[in-house]
């Protein structure tokens, strides 16, 4: 392709950055020194586009390195990649942990959302920038969930040339280094009782969780002591459609929130004569209140890659994909590992365990696009293109990254396979209800005594999940219960004996979604959590189309002129339209984040009258 580049040429340094990741150029063309005969003949192109793929990671490394994508760098990654630089600019400007703005060299991401605004988000927010002063108001940035939630308020700290680090709670005495300077004496990383406080028990019941706390999670010695490669090598004695026959013996449902079978799942890509097949761990958690694939990634990261192997295997798939989040560094820290590890000793490559299938693993890293949380935008990022959502037909089993069969299921589901092998899946069905078999994990945080992740089998009733956690923080008065996330649904305290089940809850016309319960006690303003529920939205619509992009938009604002008691008409009528807007982005929105960024809205609403004009909420 004969690109019309841009001026500006990258430093060093962005050379430097994009070479580690694209290795070096070996022609003029693709942004080496160009010889005499270059200027007549063009060379290597076709291969250059095969690895458009690379070009998140090729952003990541630019951003990584001097802390923002300047117009000379972008330039040279489209060079080397043979992409046109409107549509690698399209790309960086489409996720939110990319600038394409001089920024900082130190940035501060503060999480406001849901769970972080109860911790006291908003207060923190003003205190950090009131300190540093307006001179360095640069360096803070609000930020959407960050995955924290058991830890809020939490935040995100970004220094051009280091790693990211996650931390939380957050607080003005923690933050002193940023604000006055000093060393860093922060955690990167909690203790397997302030993730999942059942750690702390006799861990009977535990099966997800069971490693947790247990082993070291950067060693795969340690791993396969603690029975670690059983599953995949039991795998291998049935053979694929054994493990496939078992996934359906158990009835295992998906985790992620469309509750698809996995069995069938698998079966279907397995049938395709297509090939090569590929399989995706999607790991990008980015909805609010959720964590617990971050636990399982963050404290046992070689069962999630042995997960994805058996899958590989199960569906004569050659290659697979892990995607995490971007605001994920420690967990990104232990995959990096437990990858290299598996692939040294045989467990990943072309000849995994010596049993004569080849299979790989390769780690993308998002960068702030909750969009990307749905399938096809996945497979659009990993493929260098903007996260946005495909229409459906052809499905992802049929067509899916790159155009070829693919399968694809979150961490939790994934790390379930290993247990329906172990036990055996008419074995596992006996767990929970004939319809919701299995364990489930469960995000509890905002006003709860004990907050973390919790396991516990299908059939529990809410108020027994929440008295486990120890109740509601302080012995106060529960308020409500957002279940699912964002693109969840609020109950009330009538509700705590919902069973938690697939089933009940669609009965009862709410969600378990990724899994999240999170509590909102009496001092809490509702009105203000929903209205950043819609914010959220509104800032993640990828923009893509019109019902979602407007509509979130009108949502938001006709939510504020409730609270402002500014009402169009009668407080009736902007009820009417806000139930009127939901409904068109239910039937008319491309994929489920438009479908469902009503959810939480109407239901605040209809269940708990957040907005009937009697007062805050």
């Amino acid at each position: 392709m004969d690109l019309r580049l841009m001026a500006a040429e990258p430093t060093p340094g962005e050379r430097e950055a994009v070479d580690q990741v694209l290795g070096q150029p070996d022609s003029g063309w693709a942004g080496g020194e160009r010889d005499a005969n270059e200027g007549h003949v063009s060379r290597g192109g076709h291969d250059l586009r095969e690895q458009r793929h690379l070009l998140l990671p090729a952003l990541h490394a630019l951003q990584s390195r001097v802390g923002w994508i300047s117009e000379g760098g972008l330039t040279y990654v489209s060079q080397r990649l043979d992409v046109p630089p409107a549509e690698a600019y399209g790309v960086a400007s489409f996720y939110a942990m990319f600038s394409t703005e001089p920024r900082p060299e130190t940035v501060l991401h503060l999480c406001d959302d849901i769970a972080c605004k109860v911790a006291g988000a908003e207060n923190l927010v003003e205190d950090v920038t009131r300190e540093i002063g307006p001179d360095r108001v640069g360096q803070i940035v609000r930020s959407p969930c960050l995955g924290l939630c058991e830890r809020a308020p939490a935040a995100l700290l970004q220094t051009a040339g280091a790693r990211d680090v996650a931390f939380g709670p957050t607080s003005m005495k923690r933050l002193d280094p940023f604000v006055h300077g000093g060393p860093w004496t922060m955690m990167s990383e909690a203790e397997p009782a302030q993730v999942a406080p059942q750690a702390l028990d006799n861990r009977n019941g535990l099966r997800l969780l069971r490693r947790v706390g247990t082993l070291d999670p950067r060693s795969l010695d340690d791993y396969r002591a603690h029975g670690g490669y059983e599953a995949l090598r039991r795998a291998v004695e049935l053979g694929p459609d054994g493990v496939i026959r078992e996934l359906k013996d158990a009835k295992l449902l998906g985790r992620g929130g469309a509750a698809f079978p996995a069995g069938m799942k698998w079966e279907a890509v397995a049938k395709q004569t297509v090939r090569p097949h590929y399989f995706v761990c999607n790991a990008d958690e980015s909805e609010p209140g959720t964590f617990k694939d971050r636990v399982l990634m963050e404290h046992d990261p070689f069962a999630v890659i042995e997960a994805l192997t058996i899958a590989g295997y199960a569906t004569g798939s050659e290659e697979g994909f892990l995607y995490i989040r971007g605001e994920y560094p420690h967990a990104t820290s232990m995959l990096e590992n437990a990858i290299d590890q598996a692939r040294t000793r045989g467990f990943l490559g072309d000849d995994v365990m010596g049993e004569g299938f080849a299979f790989d693993v390769e780690l993308r890293r998002g960068a702030g696009a909750y969009i990307c949380g749905e399938e096809t935008s996945l497979f659009n990022s990993i493929e260098g293109k903007r996260g946005e959502p495909r229409n459906k037909p052809p499905f992802p089993v049929e067509k899916g990254l790159f155009g070829k069969p693919t399968g694809i299921n979150n961490v939790e589901t994934l790390v379930n396979v290993l247990e329906v092998l172990s036990m055996g899946g008419l074995e596992y069905a006996t767990l929970g209800t004939p319809d919701s078999t299995g364990t489930r994990l469960f995000c509890l945080s905002g006003c709860v005594e004990t907050p973390g992740v919790y396991e516990v089998e299908h059939g529990m009733m809410l108020g027994e999940l929440i008295a486990i956690a120890g109740g509601v923080r302080g012995g106060r008065e529960l308020k409500a219960v957002l279940l699912g996330g964002a693109a969840g649904v609020f109950v009330g305290p009538e509700d705590l004996g919902l069973k938690l089940t697939f089933e009940d809850s669609k009965a009862a016309g709410t969600t378990l979604g990724s899994g999240v319960v999170m509590l909102f006690d009496d001092t809490v303003n509702l009105a203000e959590i929903v209205l950043r529920i819609a914010a959220f939205f509104r800032d993640e619509s990828c923009g893509q189309c019109v019902p979602c992009r407007v509509g979130t938009v009108r949502q938001e604002e006709a939510l504020h002129r409730l609270v402002k008691d500014r009402p169009i008409g009668s407080r009736q009528d902007e009820l009417a339209l806000i139930g009127e807007i939901g409904q068109v982005m239910k039937d008319a929105s491309i994929c489920g984040l438009g479908q469902l960024a009503a959810n939480a809205v109407e239901s605040a609403i209809a269940r708990l009258g957040v907005f009937d004009g009697n007062g805050a909420r």
